[in-house]
């Protein structure tokens, strides 16, 4: 399901979009609702940060550092 709704963008921001339409990236609400995920998906993350930060708990994370070094 899907709700439609009106948005104004700033003149720069719909040329972009529309150079990326152009480009072939997609329609406009594809393009639009991509970018919203990628906010949303910042946020998420910003706001786990915030809750790692606050926690001071690392520990969890040390196995995956291991895992994940380069060197190892």
């Amino acid at each position: 399901m899907s709700v439609q709704i009106t948005v104004r963008l700033p003149d720069e921001l719909a040329a972009y979009v529309d150079e990326l339409v152009r480009a072939g990236d997609g329609p406009r609400a594809a393009i639009v609702c991509e970018a919203l995920s990628f906010y949303q998906q910042h946020r998420r993350a910003e706001a786990d940060a915030r809750i790692l930060e606050e926690s001071g708990d690392y520990d969890d994370f040390d196995d995956m550092v291991k895992h994940a070094a380069l060197d190892a």
